[in-house]
């Protein structure tokens, strides 16, 4: 059983199709079939059997899709791990959801970064739905953002700072200054809203499904700084994350909508695989993220530029 072989059928079975799984690959449909093959004949299961409605995974076949993904996450990280090693430095690959990517994240690895100079740190946004997934894999060694739906006894989650989302809009807004707009006032309005829009866990996308916000009504961008510019400049509702626009609040820029429907609140969490599973930065990480210097950097440090967008993956290094 070769990386090989497996990366061809954790290729399969995310895309259910040989045929993607090898445009995927780069290589041929023949490649593919003879590593699937190799690995049948190997293991002594068929894995899967082509049906009219696309590929059925036989039970040995989606153990296999579980251990093909933790196994090539672990040889991604041994190879990392002894590169780094080599070098005399460690290597922190965090995934964050895109709302902490953009707003806390740069404080708080800016910090925690500059406490080890041994230390690198990389970052990419994921949806949270993702986390648990990237964590067994080894893909990640944290992840940060909103808790997932569920976690279970081989994930730790532990909540560091508590944040709040509001609706916030121009002060020439046809809203601004109504006690408590109604949902179907709401729901008529442009709504400006940043990446975490387009995730299921969250409170932006809580909000939105609690309003019903239609789709046609809903602008996407590629950050939420960019949506909060286009907010002040009067063209609909954006959502934001509080203590990232209470100086253009304070300045008279914005101003919150008020209301049951305007707000929430939420908390941040730091995941790591439970026990001694986590990497030593990992662990060191999520000690760091409740003090209190942690917090002021993360508040400090807090939003982007205005016209400086983050594409849906976004890697950064810190060293």
């Amino acid at each position: 059983m070769t990386p090989t072989q497996l990366r061809a059928f954790a290729a399969v079975v995310r895309l259910s199709s040989v045929k993607q799984a090898a445009a995927d690959l780069s290589v041929s449909e023949a490649a593919v079939s003879m590593h699937i093959a190799h690995l049948r004949k190997e293991l002594g299961d068929k894995l899967f059997t082509r049906t009219a409605a696309g590929l059925a995974f036989t039970p040995g076949g989606l153990r296999l899709a579980s251990r093909a993904s933790e196994m090539l996450g672990l040889q991604a990280r041994t190879v990392l791990e002894v590169s780094q090693a080599g070098a005399g430095r460690r290597m922190l690959r965090i995934a964050a959801s895109n709302l902490f990517a953009e707003h806390a994240a740069p404080g708080l690895i800016e910090l925690f970064a500059s406490r080890a100079d041994d230390l690198d740190v990389e970052l990419s946004e994921h949806s949270p739905q993702r986390f648990a997934g990237l964590l067994l894999a080894r893909e990640v060694d944290v992840a940060i953002g909103p808790r997932p739906g569920t976690v279970d006894g081989s994930v730790s989650c532990t909540p560091f700072l508590n944040y709040q989302v509001m609706a916030v809009v121009s002060p020439d807004h046809p809203l601004c200054g109504v006690a408590s707009p109604s949902v179907s006032q709401l729901r008529e309005q442009t709504w400006l809203l940043g990446p975490s829009a387009a995730d299921r866990v969250g409170l932006v996308p809580s909000l939105l499904r609690k309003i019903n916000v239609p789709e046609t009504h809903q602008q996407i961008f590629q950050s939420h700084a960019a949506a909060v510019e286009e907010a002040k400049r009067g063209k609909g509702i954006a959502l934001a994350v509080a203590f990232a626009v209470s100086q253009d609040i304070a300045g008279g820029y914005l101003r919150p909508l008020s209301g049951t429907y305007t707000q929430a609140k939420g908390a941040w969490n730091i995941l790591t695989l439970s026990g001694s599973g986590a990497p030593s930065a990992a662990a060191e990480l999520t000690r760091f993220v409740t003090t209190p210097r942690a917090t002021q950097a993360m508040l400090r440090g807090a939003g982007v530029t205005a016209g400086r967008f983050r594409p849906a993956i976004h890697v950064t290094l810190w060293s």
